[in-house]
């Protein structure tokens, strides 16, 4: 329905089946409302279902995520961040440096609001003529984000694995290390990784990684004594972990979309069980 003056809108037309024999015209009311209705509780139904289904499956993830890199009895050893590699903070640029073709460029709030685990291309690109005035990540280095308004997203990674390397905010590091980067993506999703870094944050309203305290966060490293051993292990546990993320986020598309589909199914059926014919004046 248009908006318009109180005037326009007191001259809205409504359908009023059958207005000449208003008990049938309320009976009718009446039905359009009661299957109507029955859509509603049924799309409400539903999109609580699809909702729980998403929340379960990522629960479980989750779970096997946590245990999976929680390596418990095996030949592991929890090494703080400053020894398994270094942190480069970024340089700033703003949105009036992005382009359409340029420097690929990952800004700390596309890591936690559009990056997943790990990324090939970036989203944002800035200008070429910036070049020496930025700071890079290189391939497989993992970027974190230092800032965002929330605990559980300052500190998000994303393991870069394009095949150049990609300017990097001044409001995030890249991370460089030895180590397969989607493994250390992954171990920093942990809620061993989060309570350790939830120390290290700031308490203002924005939060902001305290990196001086971060170093001193522990990840897993297993074989420490034979790097080839260790990293074929973390090849496999990654490999494990892709499965489940794919398949999560296959769910995680494919629900939305199922709920979209129904409410516009309820929209196309309401509009129909409303559409009755209009008078000649309308219609011409």
């Amino acid at each position: 329905m248009p908006r318009g003056s109180k005037p326009h809108i007191l001259q809205y037309l409504v359908p009023i089946p059958c207005p000449c024999d208003p008990e049938k015209s309320l009976a009718i009311q009446g039905e359009i409302v009661r299957i109507l209705d029955s859509f509603t509780e049924l799309t409400a139904e539903l999109t609580a279902e699809l909702t729980a289904e998403l929340a379960a499956r990522k629960k479980q993830y989750n779970h096997y995520r946590d245990r999976l890199l929680s390596f418990e009895g095996g030949d592991v050893e929890w090494k703080p961040l400053d020894e398994i590699g270094e942190f480069i903070r970024g340089k700033r640029f703003t949105k009036a440096d992005y382009v359409d073709e340029g420097i690929g460029a990952i800004h700390y709030g596309e890591i936690y609001t559009h990056y997943g685990v790990f990324a090939h291309k970036t989203l944002s690109k800035v200008r070429s003529d910036m070049a020496t005035s930025l700071r890079y990540a290189e391939p497989n280095d993992v970027v974190i984000a230092g800032v965002s308004e929330t605990i559980e997203d300052v500190g998000k990674a994303v393991a870069w694995l394009g095949e150049e390397k990609v300017a990097i905010h001044d409001d995030s590091y890249a991370f460089r290390h030895n180590m397969n980067p989607k493994f250390i993506a992954y171990a920093m999703q942990t809620d061993a990784f989060h309570d350790q870094k939830a120390k290290y944050v700031s308490s203002g309203k924005i939060k902001r990684l305290l990196i001086d305290g971060v170093k001193n966060v522990r990840l897993p490293v297993p074989y420490p004594d034979d790097p080839a051993k260790s990293l074929e292990e973390q090849t496999r546990i990654v490999a494990i972990l892709d499965k489940f993320d794919t398949l999560t986020t296959s769910i995680s598309e494919g629900l939305p979309r199922e709920i979209e589909l129904r409410e516009k199914q309820y929209a196309y059926y309401r509009d129909q069980l409303l559409s009755f014919p209009k008078p000649d004046s309308v219609v011409a």
